[in-house]
């Protein structure tokens, strides 16, 4: 638990009261599960909490309604922006917590849709943007990543604000267009912080004093995107399973798992009921623990043909084994997109220990289904990587070859990607970013957010350095954005908010499963990359006492064959001279 003596005198005597009644960041692993629980049970409504209810926080210095009614044209200049309107919602039908506020809607030109909540009497000076998920498409502020238990949040010291990116579907159509393109692509959560900030300040008479993100997947590109080009925006950021290699993940990453489910065409070599008993086959191959979750899966190199069927075999769910197709399935999974001379054209693959996530996303329920990566590949190859629709192509069309990599990536990776590893700027504008990501995710491989990682901290002069700033978790058995077989619940939120305000960076991150009351029936801690949580007391695996930190030397060995890399000055901008959408070099 963060200590209220080691924190600036400078911050407000509310917002520490709140901040510490946050069960969130753990500086070590002595907690137990019991105390963690017992913990959880006090603060959901400690006495600390009364010192921001109610009419204590910053009072507004306008009516609700009259924020619909603001003249906002050249509030900021460069982003044309309107409230569309403004009501108040009571405490009762907030979703975020128990706090009343001034519900506001608008648009930024030419079609960015977004919502901010302001809290009618709980606010502490603090804004809150959070990111979308898939391609975006639809605002909602419902429901905030990695913050479980943040009183804050709860007792609405934020104002809270999110868009739809620019267009209304989840689909790819939207980037037919080239301002709806560069909106999706970077520039729509630099206009809503903007945007926001200028409301805010008009709303309560005064500006935020301190600025977060915090979203996961596409939220998590969001993020690093606005680490990476919009520098200032926000002083701490957090960011979950990043798509921030957005081409080459949806184009090749997802097109490689699909051709090899679907080999030459066919119908699925594995499919749901495959799973369970192969999963059962990676654990014991990789030595895991008896609560079949491995700390450390980079580190297994576990090879399907290992349990190829033998001569006249027939695979049975007590005795189950692989067929030859099988076996060059899940190799290529597990050893990811490569070109003819066997470089990777995305820098991940699937970890082993995640199979059971896989359902409907890298395999199909029956042979003859369809998959998630299918659906994803489909619009990012009809819509978001040529300069005009190709509405006929699918995952077979997907060329595995140096030349079609260098085709796609230049054509789609300055508008879409946020890959750049030089965060100076953010640094020395005093930023704060947390990343983190399941071991376990189906979706968006975690070895991607190594791999950046190790770029960021060979750029900003090695690990130590790096880790003044930024700090990336990794949690065992979760998959994309939670579920899976690992505690999956964080709050990097207050984590993120002790960083900036407290200068308290995290050396650990205490992850929990829940069941379906809240209950917590596991713990346990998570370290900065490349630690991992090891069992080295003998203890119950579900006590977080049982861990210490174990440097993980597959995580800090790490190195990929890849034929792309994490670079600065490729990114695109677009802009409208004379009446025309220009699209230029952002870097030389």
């Amino acid at each position: 638990m963060p200590v209220l003596s080691r924190w600036r005198r400078r911050m407000t005597a509310p917002f520490l009261a709140v901040l510490a009644a946050c069960l969130a960041v753990v500086t070590g692993a002595s907690m137990t599960l019991a105390n963690a629980a017992s913990d959880r049970a006090q603060t959901s409504t400690p006495a600390s909490v009364t010192a921001v209810s109610g009419a204590s926080g910053i009072a507004p210095a306008m009516a609700c309604s009259g924020v619909a009614s603001l003249d906002l044209a050249a509030a900021v200049p460069g982003v044309p922006f309107q409230v569309t309107s403004a009501k108040e919602v009571a405490a009762a039908g907030n979703t975020l917590g128990d706090w009343a506020y001034c519900d506001v809607q608008g648009v930024i030109a030419p079609q960015i849709h977004f919502q901010l909540r302001l809290p009618r009497s709980t606010w502490q000076a603090n804004y809150l943007q959070l990111g979308c998920g898939g391609l975006c498409g639809n605002v909602n502020t419902d429901r905030v990543a990695a913050s479980s238990g943040c009183v804050p949040l709860t007792d609405g010291a934020f104002a809270v604000a999110s868009s739809d990116e620019g267009h209304y579907q989840g689909n790819g159509l939207f980037s037919t267009d080239p301002t709806l393109r560069a909106d999706f692509g970077y520039e729509s959560d630099h206009e809503l912080a903007l945007a926001a900030k200028a409301i805010i300040e008009k709303y309560y008479g005064r500006p935020a004093t301190h600025s977060y993100f915090d979203g996961c997947s596409q939220g998590g590109h969001q993020a690093l995107t606005e680490a990476q080009r919009y520098p200032t925006d926000f002083d701490g950021i957090v960011a979950g399973a990043p798509a921030n290699n957005f081409t080459a993940l949806n184009t090749f990453s997802h097109a490689w798992t699909a051709q090899s489910v679907f080999l030459d065409g066919g119908p699925a070599t594995i499919t749901t009921a495959d799973l369970a008993p192969l999963h059962a086959a990676v654990l014991k191959g990789c030595g895991a623990p008896a609560d079949g979750i491995i700390a450390d899966p980079l580190a297994c190199h576990w090879d399907p043909a290992s349990i190829r069927c033998r001569t006249g075999q027939t695979s049975t769910a007590s005795d189950y084994c692989l067929t030859a197709d099988q076996v060059t399935t899940l190799r290529r999974i597990y050893a990811g997109p490569t070109d003819e001379h066997g470089k990777l054209l995305y820098p991940g693959y699937q970890l082993r220990g995640s199979e059971l996530n896989w359902s409907n996303v890298i395999v199909p329920t029956t042979a003859t289904g369809t998959t998630g990566d299918m659906n994803f590949v489909r619009e990012t190859i009809r819509y978001q990587i040529f300069d005009s629709p190709q509405p006929t192509l699918t995952y077979k069309d997907i060329k595995f070859t140096k030349a079609y990599y260098e085709k796609v990536m230049g054509l789609g990776e300055g508008m879409y990607d946020a890959t750049d590893p030089d965060l100076r700027a953010f640094k020395k504008a005093g930023g704060k970013l947390i990343l983190w990501h399941g071991l376990g995710d189906q979706h968006i491989p975690a070895v991607g957010t190594m791999a950046y990682y190790k770029a960021v901290q060979k750029t900003m002069g090695g690990a130590e350095a790096t880790s003044d700033f930024a700090r990336l978790f990794l949690l065992p058995g979760v998959a994309h954005c939670g579920g899976g077989q690992g505690p999956d619940t964080l709050d990097a939120l207050t984590a993120i908010v002790d960083w900036v305000t407290a200068g308290q960076a995290p050396d650990s991150m205490l992850t929990e499963s829940l069941d379906s009351g809240g209950k917590v029936t596991s713990a346990r801690p998570a370290y900065p990359f490349p630690y991992v949580a090891e069992n080295t007391t003998g203890g119950s695996a579900d006590d977080p006492a049982s861990y210490t930190p174990v440097r993980s030397a597959a995580e800090a060995g790490l190195t990929l064959d890849w034929l792309g890399s994490f670079r600065s000055g490729y990114e695109t901008v677009g802009n409208w001279v004379h009446g025309k959408w220009v699209v230029t070099k952002a870097k030389a």
